[in-house]
């Protein structure tokens, strides 16, 4: 899912995009919108978000850089409990660590939910996995939230992904 979110102590006053217009809110926001790479999915709508809800004439700017940067700008704002928005995506490391309140977006510029699943060649199957590996394939049940606590201990734990995996498994089947 990609959306646009606030730091949990954020005020109600900010739930929805139009919000980030009102007087009171943009004085106490950080009026450049840190984005990643820009041809990614979440910086596109979130470029078109800027035109359709006339931010950009508000003086927020969007940035595009990288994953690093936009995280690093987010955990720095949360860090000194200024007002921030983030263009964020689900599943994603952050929301591991951090209560994230999604901003309402009434145009649905974001678009919808990203969902995970796992995916084989059927013609594969039976020459990759085992009948019993096949039968743990079967029974796992990922959500963003799942996925988000893998990625944060990839990302924060420098877990490599085979360990990760492999952990999770002995737990979760």
């Amino acid at each position: 899912m990609r959306y646009g979110g606030v730091p949990d102590y954020v005020t109600e006053e900010l739930s929805s995009v139009e919000d980030l217009l009102k007087p009171e809110v943009e004085e106490k926001m950080i009026k450049v919108i840190q984005g990643i790479g820009p041809g990614a999915g979440i910086t596109r709508f979130s470029l078109e978000m800027m035109k359709q809800y006339g931010l950009e004439n508000a003086g927020y700017r969007f940035e595009t850089g990288t994953q690093d940067a936009c995280i690093a700008a987010f955990e720095n704002a949360v860090k000194k409990k200024q007002w921030v928005v983030v263009p964020l995506w689900h599943p994603q490391f952050l929301h591991n660590t951090y209560k994230i309140r999604d901003l309402k977006d009434s145009k649905g510029l974001l678009g919808g939910k990203d969902k995970a699943v796992l995916l084989v060649r059927v013609k594969s199957l039976n020459t990759l996995f085992s009948e019993e590996e096949i039968k743990v394939l079967d029974n796992i049940k990922l959500s963003n939230a799942v996925v988000s606590h893998l990625d944060y201990l990839i990302n924060r734990e420098n877990k490599t992904a085979y360990q990760t995996a492999k952990e999770w498994l002995a737990i979760n089947n």
